[in-house]
């Protein structure tokens, strides 16, 4: 399973990555799937807040079940992450943002069909990540011997990590997510929790 990839309802990209002495080391996986020809007329509701309310969730019910606290929503993140979400639908790709190594925050990004995709199955996608995690330090903790089967799901669990923000922004063909966290995780030689 490539990182990122367990939803498979319409094309979907992720793009994995950790620290690695202050740099980011990123691995870029393929479309899975052509999308149908038409997509329905029934869109993903994405009301204000939604976005925000889908990533603490989400982020919450993942970091509980191995006994972390929640994050809380950071809007100097979110900031962030709106800015790099905006390139990456004005480049049509992704790409992990270049940031100096002294503030370097997390991140996670996702790409999809344009509309076909609620928020909460954005990140879903990365929390079903968890079943090739292995709690061991990093880059070792996939089952699978592919750090970048896990490294978005090492991020949401990674314990020292406290804040979150994230933004969507969207092409003619697909939607991108882009999730900022603080500090950092995926931290070469060690474990998530």
């Amino acid at each position: 399973m490539a990182c990122g990839m367990g939803l498979a309802k319409f094309p979907l990209r992720s793009v994995c990555a950790m620290m690695v002495a202050g740099t980011v080391a990123a691995g870029v996986t393929a479309s899975l799937a052509a999308a149908p020809a038409a997509l329905s007329s029934v869109r993903p509701v994405r009301a204000a807040g939604a976005l925000q309310q889908a990533v603490l969730d989400a982020h919450r019910q993942a970091r509980a079940q191995v006994g972390l606290p929640p994050l809380a929503w950071n809007d100097d993140l979110a900031a962030a992450a709106r800015d790099h979400a905006a390139m990456l639908a004005r480049i049509g790709a992704l790409r992990h943002a270049d940031q100096p190594p002294v503030e370097a925050q997390g991140e996670n990004l996702w790409a999809g069909t344009r509309g076909a995709y609620a928020y909460r199955e954005m990140v879903a996608a990365w929390a079903e990540e968890s079943a090739n995690f292995v709690n061991a330090p990093t880059p070792r903790f996939s089952r699978t011997g592919q750090w970048q089967d896990v490294g978005h799901y090492a991020q949401i669990v990674w314990r020292d990590t406290r804040e979150v923000g994230c933004a969507t922004a969207s092409d003619p063909r697909e939607d991108y997510l882009v999730c900022r966290y603080r500090p950092a995780g995926n931290v070469v030689g060690r474990a998530a929790f």
